[in-house]
């Protein structure tokens, strides 16, 4: 069990790097536009928030992969938690595919930390 919480951990880090790397420098080009379904004046105009989110999702990334590296299941449990949290609000303001794609793994890994750590 402890296993499957790493790896699901680790692939909700790993998909926030992606998202870091896609909103900080793809975010204006095609294979960005198309992903977050942007035109390109919208992708233009935006893509200073962008950046600054892509950046976030980097500290998710690095926190969970500090919590891993350390062994520290409460860091581990409260960087789930906030991309959950975060999975959650996005669904509520922007588009509730977000949550299934950011939210639900995120949740997943941390019911399985939650259970594999007690």
């Amino acid at each position: 069990m402890k296993t499957l919480a790493v790896a699901l951990s680790a692939f909700v880090a790993f998909e926030h790097v992606v998202f870091m790397v896609l909103e900080m420098f793809f975010w204006t080009k095609p294979l960005g536009r198309k992903i977050f379904r942007r035109s390109e004046e919208e992708a233009r105009s935006s893509e200073g928030l962008a950046k600054n989110q892509g950046l976030y999702n980097g500290f998710l990334a690095a926190g969970i992969v500090f919590a891993l590296s350390v062994g520290d299941v409460r860091f581990l449990a409260f960087f789930l938690s906030c991309v959950v949290v975060a999975g959650v609000y996005a669904a509520l303001t922007v588009n509730r595919r977000i949550f299934v794609v950011q939210g639900v793994p995120a949740l997943a890994a941390a019911v399985v930390v939650s259970l594999a750590y007690r």
